[in-house]
Formats: structure tokens, C-alpha cells, sequence
């Protein structure tokens, strides 16, 4: 009988889940040998990763380290400026193409993550599922992917926008009217509900930079 084998754990993925849920944050020097440890993966595979993450712009040199890399102001506007558009799109669509089923999977999501306005945290995990259920509903495959793009380069931010005071409750507010839009099906409804959430949740993110930002005087 043929042996069976587990499957290769994947270390790009690995180190970018890592990233995407907070466990590296912007700054944060990543060591392979560490890495090789708390994956439980040979250092070939994390080295090999390791350099795909750099050619992409997630990881950075400093010195002789590679650390997460993280976005200054520019790099910041002109991902919400593509995010922005390509949302929107995926919201026209999906309000064209979305089914029964992945429209009462949106609405099933408002309703369930009214219970986490209090944990930013997790609310911005759930934040991510609502989109990424949206981009689903879109039916575009390539859509898809170009969002998938955007969404890895999300990771380096350092605190989600949620975390202000209030932003919670009308983020969700915000997503009522998205879905609202796209169960009607009306597409231009919907492409413009989700360019206007976006739109807030960029200035909230701009507001919250502004705060933590040291002043260089």
C-alpha cells in the first residue's frame, strides 16, 4: 500500500495569514529560523517565501532584515483609490448576478455581526468575510482576483478603522444599505453605496493616522 502522505504546509500563505491577522504587524522583523519553528516547515519553503513576499512589497529591507512592510501616505491614498473603484464594481455586479442564496448570506452577515460592535477585532474579520462575499457574488473571476491583490496589500495596515469611536455601528449601517441595494438589484445603487463606505472608512483611517502620528517638531 502506497504511503500517505500530509500535505506540504504552504509557507507563503502561512506568513501572510500571520500578517493579515495581526500575529506581524508593520515593523516587525521576520527571522526564518523562527518562522521554520512556529510553522512547523523547513526553512527552504520560508526562505523561498520569504523573497516572494519581498518582490511583492509585503516584507522590506532593513539592513539585512526583512520586516513587514508598511504604507505611507501616498501608498495608502492609491490603494483606497483602487479599492474604492474595483468595490464598487464588485457591488454592480453583484447586485446583476448575486443568487438567492448569497444575498441571504449578506443580509444573514449584518444581522450577526451587529453582536460585535464592541470588539473592533473581530468585527474587522467580519468586515473582510462581508466583502469578500460581495466580491464572490460579483461572479467575475478576474474581479475577483485583482481583489484578492488589494486586500493582501490591506495587511500592512496597522489598525483597522473600525476601531473608532462609533465607526462599528455605522459601517454596518453602511453595509445594510449596500445590501439593501443589491438584493433590489439595482447596480448603480449599490456600485455607489459601497464607493461612499469606502470613502468614509479611508477619512476614518486618515483621522486615526493623524492621532498616532509623532509630531516632528
Amino acid at each position: 500500500m502506497p504511503e500517505i502522505r500530509a500535505p506540504q504546509k504552504d509557507a507563503y500563505q502561512l506568513i501572510l495569514d500571520a500578517i493579515d491577522v495581526g500575529v506581524y504587524r508593520p515593523g516587525d522583523r521576520l527571522v526564518e529560523s523562527e518562522l521554520a519553528d512556529r510553522f512547523g516547515v523547513s526553512r527552504t519553503p520560508i526562505r523561498e517565501a520569504l523573497q516572494r513576499l519581498e518582490t511583492q512589497s509585503l516584507l522590506a529591507r532593513d539592513g539585512r532584515s526583512l520586516i513587514v512592510a508598511s504604507l505611507d501616505h501616498n501608498q495608502l491614498a492609491e490603494l483606497y483609490v483602487v479599492r474604492c473603484e474595483l468595490e464598487g464594481l464588485a457591488a454592480r455586479l453583484a447586485a446583476r448576478h448575486a443568487t438567492d442564496e448569497e444575498i441571504k448570506v449578506l443580509c444573514d452577515m449584518v444581522d450577526t455581526d451587529r453582536a460585535l460592535i464592541n470588539d473592533p477585532s473581530a468585527l474587522a474579520r467580519a468586515n473582510r468575510r462581508f466583502h469578500r462575499q460581495i466580491h464572490l457574488a460579483s461572479h467575475n473571476r478576474y474581479l475577483v482576483q485583482q481583489l484578492d491583490l488589494v486586500y493582501r496589500s490591506m495587511a500592512l495596515m496597522a489598525t483597522t478603522s473600525l476601531a473608532a469611536v462609533g465607526r462599528g455601528e455605522t459601517a454596518l449601517a453602511e453595509h445594510q444599505k449596500i445590501v439593501d441595494a443589491i438584493t433590489q438589484g439595482d447596480g448603480d445603487a449599490a456600485y455607489e453605496a459601497l464607493k461612499s463606505h469606502i470613502s468614509i472608512a479611508f477619512v476614518q483611517r486618515l483621522k486615526l493616522d493623524a492621532e498616532t502620528a509623532e509630531p516632528n517638531l
